[in-house]
């Protein structure tokens, strides 16, 4: 028999993030127990109904989803990232409106209450700037020792970043938080565009899920064009994109045993020049193995097998009957 999961997703759903919901969605072992949205690929509010719009897709109407935090914690707003992800976040295809609206209870308490529920048994996934998980830390200090774990997709060890030279959008939208998050001394596994850059959608991504037909399927398939168009531009020399959240969202139930994944201490560079926002992974020990160190606070994923795309395909195609 195999036992469930507990997550909580905390995100900013563009289409990334979609892609990931869909896939925990659709993963027997996985019980996701609420979803909670911040401003970053777009405002917290548009993320909340773009979330329960997928969630729909794939008749999980039972999860609930909660907007949270629109400004950063020095108060400013996020630079929304419509020109990867779309006007409204989800590639600009247009879903029906939710059946249901957002909790009334805003996301830091959604957090809060989630893990006082399921107090050790918990996991959290951040897919977008961390101001809501800063926020709960604040507010309930003792939340590190209620959570079982903490996947964060974000930051860049080796690789650019993609905000700034060295800035990933959900640490460099707002570092501060992030800071908070990286010091909180959970159990932390950040997932880095070291690796998400190198799980690739493609052009053949996008056929074998419009081969199956169904309403996930297809919306999934769709949602990529906007994506593509933005990374054939700027990022990769084909159409294609990274494989960003929804890689990470399979390391934190375990369905993606990293390759290399060392200990090391991280932080972020929360200063005001042109490294703001960087993560500082001390990576010293890379040609000696990655020796064991005291000070570290974070699991790194470096390297993964590079497949996964084509078992994310797999998961969404189990969503719903294929057309006939």
């Amino acid at each position: 028999m195999t036992t469930s999961q507990a997550l909580l997703v905390d995100c900013d759903t563009g289409v990334d993030d979609a892609l990931a919901l869909l896939y925990l969605a659709l993963s027997p072992d996985v019980d996701l127990r609420a979803v909670t949205t911040v401003g970053g690929n777009t405002d917290a509010r548009q993320a909340a109904v773009n979330t329960l719009q997928v969630l729909e897709l794939v008749g999980r109407t039972d999860i609930p989803v909660a907007p949270g935090a629109d400004r950063t914690l020095r108060g400013s707003l996020p630079h929304y990232a419509t020109h990867v992800h779309g006007d409204n976040g989800i590639g600009n295809v247009r879903l029906p409106s939710p059946a249901a609206p957002p909790v009334t209870v805003d996301a830091v308490d959604l957090i809060i209450e989630t893990a006082r529920q399921a107090e050790g048994e918990l996991s959290l996934l951040a897919t977008a700037p961390l101001t809501n998980l800063a926020l709960a830390l604040r507010r309930e200090p003792r939340l590190p020792e209620m959570i079982r774990h903490v996947t964060v997709m974000g930051g860049a060890v080796h690789h650019p970043g993609n905000i700034t030279p060295l800035a990933e959008a959900n640490i460099g939208n707002d570092p501060e938080a992030a800071a908070l998050v990286l010091e909180a001394g959970w159990d932390l596994t950040i997932v880095p565009l070291d690796v998400t850059m190198r799980e690739n959608l493609t052009t053949a991504t996008q056929r074998d899920l419009l081969a199956h037909g169904s309403a996930a399927s297809v919306f999934a398939a769709r949602v990529l064009d906007v994506y593509f168009d933005f990374h054939e531009e700027v990022a990769l020399p084909y159409r294609g994109s990274a494989c960003h959240d929804p890689l990470a969202a399979a390391i934190a139930v375990g369905h993606v045993t990293p390759l290399l994944a060392p200990r090391l201490h991280v932080g972020v560079e929360t200063g005001d020049g042109p490294a703001r926002g960087a993560l500082v992974a001390d990576t010293r020990g890379m040609y000696l193995s990655y020796p064991e160190r005291a000070d570290a606070n974070a699991r790194v994923v470096l390297e993964t097998d590079g497949r996964f795309p084509e078992r994310l395909v797999e998961r969404i195609r189990t969503g719903g009957s294929a057309a006939a």
